[in-house]
Formats: structure tokens, C-alpha cells, sequence
């Protein structure tokens, strides 16, 4: 059996304990999981006891993550940590460019060199904040083509938030497995170790690394107790371990750089937990919708996924929006996307299909490309986009042929270097706009 095929089946026997922010438990072994304390002076079964923090202590108990891991072998056991070269990889405060207000977009990135890995083919294209001060967040996208062998990855910066664009992935964390396909993301917390393997010859995404506060459910205010994601449709793994003894290369992202050593285990060796800091994947098709059903339409922010919340309210830090199947109904409205300037910057990719207010094809936004319009940027519906919606016959529209997304942050985006001087940067993305006409007639 392929390492693919191996792969493939261990995705479709993953079981899953659901509900997003809940307090999970879970024992690989019988018995592993001690009863009524966190660290008893012995733990069960001779492992050991552990707590991975994600959050202060003293924060408040709505917003406090943590979880307690019993393992084989504490994380303290290991060898120093030696810078590695980044490769293509980047953190903030991003200074190699200044922000630019032009309107930006990229193709795709091009097909990975052979051997490529999730940690090798990740690839970033800018962001905002500081790690060093847990503010503000960062764009990333990934090509690969082969599975993370004897390494493991960990990100101290930030929580990575991963949307498969193309091939699924099988995602090996110290908590537990879990499988995230294109149309699903996967959520893994700060800290947390993981490994990637593939379930199709190549895969390609986008990665969302958010060094605020931690993805959380938005509030629903009006809209009342129901609508958006469902904390139930969040599914987090369920306890599985390795007990594998040879040398595994970790590499732990810190403060912008990656550091590397190698155990002489794999870390991967949790054998039960509980708690709150823990690992996600979700469907965005289960997202239910919420819109318009007289006329105009809500703003983009009324299909947020997850939001990481600043110290100003209603102000995200970062936000994960879907634009996903839905019915379109406004009476005497243009119902495509109006045209905007935004106090937010948007970085826009695309899952499959189109985008009802960019058109697809060559030299447009495709799957597996992406837009970024910083704040104020003057953006909307290009000139075909515009024509049709405004000569359209007003009947009930399904849209169901594309899955859109957005990482929306308050801070203007900064591309890299590479993003800035790349290949696949689209020159002429501001010809969308020319030829719309004056039809102002007074």
C-alpha cells in the first residue's frame, strides 16, 4: 500500500469529538487519563503530565485556553534548538517592502519542485503586526507534493488556520489526527506539534497565521442565538499516539525564524489529554448563510467564520470570511458585491469555482490564485461584473458554483519580496476597472 493509499484510509477511519471551544477528552488507552486532578504524583500508565498553554493563566475563563497532555515523554526532553534557513517563509513586522495601495493579484503558485513538503512549499506573500508583540497576522500559501517524513512542525508565533485548495491533507497533531480536503480548513493552535501527510499526489492551499488573540466564533448580536458556524460543526481529534523511537527533526517557528532539532523520538506521543486548547476542522459548506430577503445586502462581514478579536470591539485583529452557496433574492438591487473602500485590508483566495464579482479564466481570479486590496483601496465588481448585474432580470439566483473566502485584517497588508516581485503577479490587475462608461445624464 502507497503512503497515499495509507493515508487515504487512515483519513476515512478518523473518529472526532465535535464543538468548538469545548472542554475535550480523550484517552488512546484505557485508564490514561487521571480522575479528579490534572497531575497526580504519579500519572497513569508511567506517563507523564503536561499543560500546553495557549493563553495566560489569569485571562478570563471565557477566553483562557489550555490543555493537559499525558505523555510518553515530556516536551522538555530534547536537544538545543539551531537556527535553519527560512526558505520562503516570513514573519512579522514585515520590512523588506513598504504597504502598497495598489490593487494586487496573483496565479497560482507554480507546481513544487519534487520532494516538496507542506513545511517546504510554504510560501508567504505578506502580513501585518508584530509576533514578538502577539499582534496581527500573516499570509501564507503552500505547495507540496510529498509527506512531512521524521519531521514535525510548530508554530510559537501564531495559530494557523489552513485552507485546502487543492488535494486533502491528513494532519498528525499531538492530540490526535485529523483530515481537512478542499472546502474544509483546519484550525491548529499555537504551540501545537503536527505533522502533514497527503491524501492526493499534490495539494495546494492557503495558510492564515494569526499572532492575536485566538480565532474565536463572532458574536451574533441581532441575528440571535442561531446562524453562521454552528459550534457543533467544528470537529476536534480524538487521542492517537506514536511510540516511535529514531530521529525526528522538529522545527519550531519563533518570533519570525525557524529553529530546528532533532529528538530522538517522535513528540507526537501524547497518549490521552483534556482541555480547550485543541485542534479543529470544519466543513464551510455546513456554514449557514445569513442575507438579505427584501433588498441592497448585508455587509461581507455577515459571512465571518471565525474572528480574532483586538482590543477595540467590533475591530478584528483577523477575520476568516466564506463566500459560499447561496440565494440571492434583493428586489431593485445590484446584487453582485457593491463597490467599496474599507478601513479592513482584504486578502481574497478562491476554492474552486468563480467569484460572482471577478471573472475567472486566464489572466483572472482563478482557484488557487488571490487578491489584496489594503484599506481604502478602491475595489468592486469589474466591468463585465458590473454590465451584467445591471441589465439582469431580478428572479431568485442560486449561487452554487463557487467557494470564495477572505482573511480580513485592520492593519494594512505588506507583501514580501518574493510576493511583490513574483512570477505570477498578476501586471495588469487594474485593467479590470477600465471601460466602465459615464452614463450620468443630467
Amino acid at each position: 500500500m502507497s503512503g497515499i493509499e495509507q493515508a487515504r484510509k487512515t483519513a476515512g477511519d478518523l473518529e472526532h469529538s465535535p464543538g468548538f471551544g469545548n472542554e475535550h477528552t480523550s484517552e488512546a488507552v484505557p485508564g490514561a487519563l487521571p480522575l479528579g486532578r490534572n497531575a497526580p504524583q504519579r500519572a497513569p500508565l508511567g506517563l507523564y503530565a503536561e499543560q500546553l498553554s495557549g493563553s495566560a493563566f489569569t485571562e478570563p475563563r471565557a477566553r483562557n485556553r489550555r490543555s493537559w497532555l499525558y505523555r510518553i515523554r515530556p516536551s522538555a526532553a530534547h536537544p538545543p534548538f539551531v537556527r535553519i534557513g527560512n526558505g520562503a517563509v516570513r514573519g512579522a513586522p514585515f520590512t523588506e517592502t513598504v504597504p502598497d495601495p495598489n490593487r494586487l493579484r496573483w496565479n497560482p503558485l507554480p507546481d513544487p519542485a519534487p520532494g516538496t513538503d507542506f513545511l517546504a512549499g510554504l510560501w508567504t506573500l505578506g502580513g501585518n503586526g508584530d509576533a514578538t508583540r502577539r499582534t496581527g497576522m500573516a499570509v501564507h500559501l503552500y505547495h507540496a507534493n510529498t509527506a512531512m517524513t521524521d519531521r514535525v512542525f510548530s508554530d510559537a508565533d501564531g495559530e494557523l488556520l489552513i485552507v485546502p485548495e487543492r488535494g486533502g491533507l491528513l494532519i498528525r497533531t499531538e492530540l490526535g489526527l485529523l483530515a481537512a480536503r478542499p472546502g474544509e480548513v483546519a484550525l491548529i493552535p499555537r504551540g501545537l506539534r503536527f505533522r502533514v501527510e497527503l491524501l492526493d499526489e499534490t495539494a495546494r492551499g492557503y495558510v492564515c497565521e494569526n499572532y492575536g488573540q485566538p480565532f474565536t466564533l463572532p458574536d451574533l448580536g441581532p441575528i440571535g442565538a442561531n446562524g453562521l458556524a454552528n459550534a457543533r460543526d467544528f470537529l476536534a481529534p480524538v487521542a492517537a499516539y506514536e511510540d516511535v523511537e529514531r530521529p525526528v527533526q522538529v522545527i519550531n517557528k519563533f518570533c519570525g525564524n525557524l529553529w530546528a532539532a532533532t529528538y530522538d523520538h517522535s513528540p507526537l506521543d501524547v497518549v490521552a489529554w483534556h482541555g480547550s486548547h485543541v485542534p479543529y476542522v470544519y466543513d464551510l459548506r455546513r456554514f449557514n448563510v445569513i442575507g438579505s430577503i427584501s433588498y441592497d445586502h448585508p455587509d461581507p462581514s455577515i459571512f465571518t467564520v471565525l474572528t480574532s478579536p483586538s482590543d477595540t470591539p467590533g475591530l478584528a485583529n483577523a477575520d476568516f470570511v466564506v463566500f459560499g452557496p447561496r440565494w440571492l433574492v434583493g428586489e431593485n438591487t445590484f446584487r453582485p458585491p457593491y463597490f467599496h473602500r474599507n478601513v479592513m485590508s482584504e486578502y481574497m483566495g478562491l476554492i474552486e469555482g468563480a467569484y460572482d464579482a471577478k471573472a475567472a479564466g486566464e489572466g483572472g481570479f482563478v482557484p488557487g490564485g488571490g487578491s489584496l486590496h489594503n484599506m481604502m483601496s478602491a475595489h468592486g465588481p469589474d466591468r463585465d461584473t458590473f454590465e451584467r448585474a445591471s441589465a439582469a432580470e431580478l428572479k431568485p439566483q442560486k449561487i452554487d458554483d463557487g467557494l470564495a473566502f477572505m482573511f480580513e485584517t485592520r492593519w494594512p497588508v505588506t507583501a514580501t519580496a518574493q510576493a511583490a516581485g513574483a512570477a505570477h503577479l498578476q501586471r495588469g490587475y487594474d485593467d479590470v476597472w477600465q471601460g466602465l462608461e459615464r452614463h450620468f445624464r443630467p
